[in-house]
């Protein structure tokens, strides 16, 4: 996050519109913030490997990963405006990604899944088995789901983090939790 960023919190009326219609890669939410910063922190999890942003929104993540070293990072969101502030976020921050508009048709093997703010719905859970079926290992950050029990996953870490721009969100939702899932094979 550039310095001169505003981190002032939006005007009450202004949250309350994008909330009516969201767009969700126009933020910077807490656990993006945290996992983005979690790799740039730990390059040795992405470096030389081909990871995988599921979900990538503006790809504050995906673009993490690619300057902590990662051979290649497929950034992947079905929605096309996310993928279009993906591209422009990418050229502002000088990395080269890889850009898929559909999980499925990623082609070649993945050593890494990163995954950041998607479990605010439900119906996004059986991605959780699909990522390490597919994957050598799974990082997963997520501030809305209290009781994460879902084997083979496991908390690795525990930060506080901020939406950007600030939405004034409650400290539950600040407090970002990191998950991984990895195969044996992957921790050798």
């Amino acid at each position: 996050m550039n310095k001169d960023y505003p981190q002032g919190q939006l005007p009450q009326e202004a949250a309350l519109r994008l909330m009516d219609q969201p767009y969700y890669w126009a933020f910077c939410w807490a656990s993006g913030l945290v996992l983005s910063e979690y790799i740039v922190a730990n390059p040795d999890l992405v470096a030389g490997k081909r990871v995988v942003d599921f979900g990538c929104g503006s790809g504050v993540v995906a673009i993490a990963a690619a300057k902590a070293g990662a051979a290649e990072v497929v950034a992947c969101d079905i929605d096309p405006v996310a993928m279009l502030a993906t591209r422009e976020n990418a050229e502002l921050n000088q990395v080269t990604l890889t850009y898929s508009d559909d999980f499925d048709h990623i082609d070649g093997s993945v050593d890494l899944i990163i995954v950041a703010d998607v479990l605010y719905d439900r119906d996004n859970f059986p991605w959780l088995s699909r990522f390490v079926d597919r994957a050598g290992e799974v990082l997963i950050a997520d501030s809305r789901v209290k009781n994460f029990d879902f084997p083979p996953y496991r908390q690795i870490d525990r930060r506080s983090g901020c939406t950007m721009p600030d939405l004034d969100e409650s400290a539950e939702f600040r407090d970002v939790r990191i998950y991984q899932a990895a195969t044996e094979a992957a921790c050798l």
